[in-house]
């Protein structure tokens, strides 16, 4: 999520849509260059997903940036810890089930 704001163009916005149990970061500076807006919700509604869903087919979000590791779903229980490891520049994983 922190790294989200590495993405983020020119006047735009970022929409975080979760519960982060912790604290999240990012540079005021580069934040305030880019002139964009923050926005947060944990209550999207099924159109909402839609919204994205559409732009990604479209190729309007970055999923190869975004989508930073992969793993089967029997390989949870044995990798799960390694994508918490900041060293792994995990941004996004992908479970394939």
């Amino acid at each position: 999520m922190e790294r989200g704001f590495e993405f983020i163009a020119h006047g735009g916005k970022y929409v975080l849509v979760s519960i982060v149990p912790d604290r999240i970061s990012f540079a005021d500076p580069e934040f305030h260059k880019r002139e964009a807006t923050l926005l947060a919700s944990r209550n999207a509604t099924p159109e909402d997903f839609e919204t994205v869903l559409d732009a990604m087919r479209r190729g309007e979000v970055p999923t190869d940036a975004l989508n930073t590791h992969r793993l089967t779903l029997s390989d949870v229980p044995e990798r799960f810890s390694s994508l918490l490891d900041p060293k792994e520049g995990v941004v996004k994983a992908i479970v394939e089930c």
